[in-house]
């Protein structure tokens, strides 16, 4: 397995249904990998998910080949709900480092229920403590906006 740092960046979602009859879907993301989980922001009232900045990493060592995804929709004074799932797998990313931007399909017990698209990213661990590590800690992309 390889050692690195996972970035996710979260795009947006399309064709999810709404499972509020009264208000807005207030769509979030919960990412689980090797026993881990992560939640992004809330994006309230719409599907762009980027409008939060929303991107997490994942520290990874050890863990299973695949990324789960779950959307969730959430409600004030109710359990949120959730909306869909999608399973990313991440052995071309650990390879090539990078991947171009995909939709991924979301499904409920396996109905499709719309597509999520993101960004996916991988810096292998560095073994020495060089040049290479301290120019990573001056920041880069990743930090800025």
């Amino acid at each position: 397995m390889a050692q690195g740092t996972l970035k996710v960046v979260l795009i947006n979602a399309k064709g999810l249904e709404n499972s509020g009859y009264l208000n807005k879907m207030d769509p979030y993301v919960i990412l689980s990998y090797g026993g881990r989980t992560q939640s992004s922001k809330i994006a309230s009232g719409n599907l762009d998910l980027h409008k939060q900045v929303n991107y997490l990493y994942f520290e990874l060592n050890s863990g299973g080949a695949d990324l789960t995804l779950k959307i969730m929709d959430s409600d004030c004074g109710t359990e949120d709900d959730c909306v869909g799932e999608a399973t990313i797998p991440l052995e071309p990313v650990l390879e090539e480092g990078s991947v171009p931007t995909a939709s991924y399909n979301v499904v409920k017990g396996q109905e499709f229920r719309g597509q999520i698209k993101l960004s996916l990213f991988f810096t292998h661990k560095a073994h020495d403590h060089g040049v290479a590590a301290q120019e990573e800690s001056y920041g880069g992309w990743g930090e800025s906006h």
